[in-house]
């Protein structure tokens, strides 16, 4: 990597870093005293859609910890609603008139984000002229299945058994919702990298629901539509499944530069598994931050063990940080794994 890269990006590349990066899912929210202090003055919606404050509630973890990247602060249902979708937040995502029939999904806006979420590329600008340490920022978007079972299910649900139903069911106008998702979330992470978002990730927090062959079918093609459209953008792209275990050999062959892990499967395995063209991101357990320091640290380690010694690591949590942790838990994380990766490269 040449001195000037961040080493978050040269890793995304699986190029030599002298230490592994750290970056936490969702490490700008409710574990952090001064995220709440804001969000205590206005509600949700307005802190997604006002720039000044998603900066700054995206710039709060990097003031507090030596952090590798940011993560815009955001909502991957946002950009649903300049597609003409009615929802409220109560606090998750609830969509009045869910999306079950062609009709439906052909009423479907096209989203144009210079129109439609002209705030969140506002927010890419800020957080770019304000992050300290030149610490790169991604951009996101949901996956497009996981906002398919928001649209069709209307609220969160653990099964989503309408929006899998509705594969089964009509698999034709599932086919024809999913590919509009794919161009939209396409057509809005291109508009984040434009706007100078250095890298751009894909949340598929609900892909893991699916048997292989429906996976195969609808989200993955899905995402594969997204990703390949992004090639032009020249930023890494991140792709993360969620409880994705047994799909792993289905991403091997995906855009993606790096592929996102929950905690269920050891790094080494999955290394295996996706081959040497893929950096992989992750995968502490999120109650591991609620060990003693020792065993936080001990669990640090295995992590980084499981990981090996080939270039194209990033280390984070296998999902989102508890809105209960202790911001201390997270600063001993940074540190340990810093010295940790630092000294099995020799630096």
């Amino acid at each position: 990597m040449s001195a000037d890269t961040p080493v978050f990006l040269a890793a995304c590349r699986r190029e030599p870093v002298p230490y592994t990066p750290i970056w936490i899912m969702r490490q700008a929210g409710r574990y952090l005293p001064e995220y709440r202090e804001v969000r205590a003055k206005v509600s949700f919606e307005t802190l997604t859609r006002t720039p000044e404050l998603a900066a700054e509630v995206t710039l709060q973890p990097l003031r507090r910890f030596a952090l590798d990247a940011a993560i815009l602060f955001s909502d991957i249902m946002t950009p649903l609603q300049g597609m003409g979708i009615d929802l409220t937040f109560e606090p998750g995502p609830v969509v009045r008139a869910p999306i079950r029939t062609r009709s439906a999904v052909e009423a479907l806006r096209t989203l144009e984000p210079e129109r439609d979420v002209p705030f969140v590329l506002e927010s890419i600008r800020l957080i770019r002229a304000a992050a300290p340490r030149g610490v790169p920022l991604i951009g996101f978007a949901g996956g497009p299945f996981t906002l398919f079972c928001y649209l069709v299910g209307g609220r969160p649900s653990k099964e989503f058994e309408a929006a899998r139903a509705f594969l089964y069911a009509e698999p034709e106008a599932a086919t024809a919702l999913l590919d509009r998702l794919a161009d939209a979330m396409a057509a809005y992470l291109a508009a984040q990298a434009a706007a100078g978002a250095q890298a751009l990730m894909l949340f598929e927090s609900w892909g893991g629901l699916l048997a292989p062959p429906q996976f195969e079918r609808f989200a993955l093609r899905a995402a594969r539509r997204t990703l390949a459209a992004l090639r032009g953008c020249s930023v890494p792209l991140i792709y993360y499944l969620n409880q994705g275990s047994a799909l792993l050999s289905q991403l091997a062959p995906m855009e993606a530069d790096v592929i996102g892990l929950d905690w269920r499967t050891p790094l080494g395995t999955a290394r295996r598994i996706l081959g040497p063209d893929k950096a992989v991101q992750g995968n502490l357990d999120p109650a591991a931050l609620f060990a003693p320091p020792e065993v936080l640290a001990a669990e640090a380690e295995r992590v980084l063990r499981e990981a090996g010694g080939a270039p194209g690591h990033i280390f984070n949590l296998g999902h989102g940080i508890w809105p209960h942790a202790d911001p201390e838990a997270v600063a001993r994380l940074v540190d340990v794994v810093h010295e940790r990766s630092a000294r099995r490269t020799g630096t």
